[in-house]
């Protein structure tokens, strides 16, 4: 992966932070989007953007695809948004979809041209434990789900071109996102842990060991896949 240039959403916080981290580490040349971009240290190129604006985010798009040979993509925004049912907020689902799919779409279709021409790429979902259902969060599950149903689609649109698309779907990981939801000690914290077969919550950087096996050459076989790293908490039996 030395020298490979990543472009990575949501990459300041939480679990793209840590992608970003990794993928530096691993030489590879970082590109970074997100919102905040003040007073970071990022180990690339940060590109500050909103990317709830598709129109900004269609410009910066631009800018980094004439200056940067994108080999690869992870696609790690997007918010809980907790809600439960009877009390969603139609203006949360909409940002749900907006933020999780429109961005990832809008990504994808900035640099997949140029991934099949030279006959090679990468494509990571950052997608969640969500995706098999998650009481009061109806929104983000729905989101998740849909960027599933994208990352297979992609898959097997791309394959002719030797671009591999997978999707990372993290249990509940210790960042300032789940803790903001999910304070240290509380009665909510063990609820989340009691459903997750090995006791703990999971770690940004091995959810981004995992995304960077898939962006990987030993990878290059492997398409149209769901990688679980959550603790065995989508396991039927537990």
């Amino acid at each position: 992966m030395k020298n490979n240039c990543v472009l990575v959403t949501g990459a300041t916080k939480g679990i793209g932070w840590a992608i970003s981290q990794r993928l530096a580490d691993q030489g590879c040349h970082v590109v970074g989007l997100a919102r905040n971009v003040q007073d970071i240290d990022f180990p690339g190129y940060l590109y500050g953007c909103d990317l709830s604006n598709a129109g900004e985010t269609e410009e910066v798009l631009r800018i980094i695809r004439e200056k940067y040979p994108v080999d690869a993509l992870v696609n790690s925004v997007g918010p809980a948004l907790p809600e439960a049912l009877g009390e969603v907020d139609l203006s949360s689902l909409y940002q749900a979809f907006d933020l999780n799919v429109r961005v990832s779409v809008q990504v994808v279709q900035a640099f997949a041209p140029g991934m099949k021409a030279r006959k090679s790429g990468r494509i990571v979902n950052i997608c969640g434990r969500a995706v098999h259902g998650s009481a009061g969060h109806t929104s983000y599950s729905a989101a998740k789900s849909a960027l599933l149903g994208c990352t297979r689609t992609w898959a097997l649109e791309l394959a002719p071109h030797g671009v591999t698309v997978n999707a990372v779907s993290p249990g509940p990981v210790e960042t300032g996102l789940f803790r903001a939801e999910y304070p240290v000690d509380s009665e909510a914290e063990r609820a989340v842990l009691a459903t997750i077969p090995m006791g703990r919550l999971g770690q940004a950087a091995e959810v981004a060991a995992a995304v960077t096996f898939l962006l990987s050459d030993e990878a290059a076989y492997i398409t149209g896949q769901e990688l679980g790293v959550d603790g065995g908490g989508s396991l039927a039996g537990r």
